[in-house]
């Protein structure tokens, strides 16, 4: 006697389980907006009474706060940035990762190129798609 569920047991379980995970995540997504939107507000106050007061942190009883400065960079002209980064010897100006897509492209034109210390890892995925009943 085999008491595993059928495929068509197994499909409908994972349809209706991943139909309600999608409707969770809708109304935490909205939920989500409202709540960082109030952080936000919150938080542009706080920067605001630093500014006021030229201080950089204040204790409070609820907690400690602390102004910092994030600086983020980025191009609009990947070519002259790629130039110079080659001509100031900087590699270093980027992050260290391989763009997925392209290697992959690149292996299938090039089997015989095989850059050293490339490492690779494949798994089998399900995708499951609902009927449309």
């Amino acid at each position: 006697m085999d008491d595993k569920p059928s495929v068509e047991q197994l499909v409908s379980v994972y349809t209706k389980i991943y139909t309600k995970r999608e409707e969770e995540e809708r109304v935490w997504k909205a939920r989500e907006a409202e709540l960082t939107e109030q952080l936000d507000l919150i938080k542009r106050e706080l920067l605001d009474i630093c500014k006021e007061n030229g201080v950089k942190s204040l204790r409070t009883k609820a907690g400690t706060l602390i102004r910092t400065v994030t600086t983020r960079y980025w191009t609009n002209d990947w070519e002259h940035f790629h130039k110079f980064m080659l001509d100031n010897q900087a590699p270093d100006l980027l992050e260290k990762r391989i763009h997925q897509s392209n290697m992959k492209q690149f292996l299938e034109e090039n089997p015989e190129l095989l850059p050293a210390g490339l490492n690779m890892d494949s798994e089998y995925t399900i995708t499951v798609r609902r009927s449309k009943s």
